[in-house]
């Protein structure tokens, strides 16, 4: 687990709701039981800095860190859709996005990951499809510094076929079959007996492992996924152990922010 995908994980499951500068040292104890050593997450730390997602507070005499109005938005959009707080109805239509894409390549590689993040899949390389309305698609186009132009449309065809060409659902479904098939020992083994370092050391594996499908998987609605669909099958496990292993993962992370 690398230490700046780690500290987004537990910054959006924990520290985020805490709402309090948290000390570097709180950070590295919350890693360690992750197999993040204490040089890695100063680095990240350093690095999340100056990117804009951590800002440096004084705590009286040591160094802490929050998150950014930046960050607050992202945690608070990825926690939405992990834990699917939002009911959505789907009416139909397409959300089309048209736009030339930079030339430079780890400028299109940034957009194209945004576009993903959002639930966008591609068409062509200048054509972006969702079946639902983000409101942060002109964010992302501004920090990309790239014209777009929007389309709210109804398709004509097979749209089922059309999210076919979009994503590759074969292949996200034999994901999710991995994921189960992975977490499952780690997160099963886990009871009531167990330290609340493991416990938590495991949710947060299990956290980590399905928060990747985030730039994946675009939330289609229930009229466009497969039958039988994995998704479904994976967010069931996930919201089973995630729920069962929260009290102890918060009572691990509660002792080392109060002490």
């Amino acid at each position: 687990m690398h230490a700046r995908s780690a500290l987004f994980d537990v910054y959006g499951d924990h520290l985020r709701q805490w709402g309090h500068p948290v000390p570097v040292a709180a950070l590295v104890a919350l890693l360690e039981p992750l197999g993040v050593n204490a040089p890695a997450v100063r680095t990240a730390v350093s690095r999340m800095v100056r990117q804009g997602w951590l800002a440096p507070v004084d705590l009286g005499g040591q160094r802490g860190y929050a998150p950014t109005d930046r960050a607050k938005r992202r945690l608070d959009e990825s926690a939405t859709r992990i834990y699917r707080t939002e009911t959505r109805e789907w009416d139909g239509s397409l959300d089309l996005v048209v736009f030339t894409p930079p030339r430079p390549r780890p400028e299109r590689a940034r957009l194209v990951a945004a576009l993903r993040f959002h639930g966008y899949g591609p068409l062509t390389s200048g054509t972006w499809v969702s079946p639902w309305c983000q409101p942060e698609l002109p964010e992302v186009f501004t920090e990309a510094d790239v014209e777009f132009e929007r389309f709210r449309s109804v398709h004509n065809g097979d749209t089922v076929v059309l999210t076919r060409r979009a994503w590759n659902l074969d292949e996200l479904a034999d994901r999710y079959r991995a994921f189960t098939a992975e977490l499952a020992p780690i997160v099963e083994a886990i009871d009531t007996s167990t330290p609340d370092s493991r416990a938590y050391a495991a949710r947060m594996r299990l956290l980590h492992a399905f928060r990747v499908f985030l730039f994946s998987d675009p939330g289609l609605p229930a009229e466009l996924c497969p039958p039988h669909w994995a998704g479904h099958t994976a967010a069931a496990f996930f919201d089973t152990h995630a729920a069962r292993l929260r009290p102890a993962a918060d009572r691990f992370v509660s002792s080392l922010l109060t002490t």
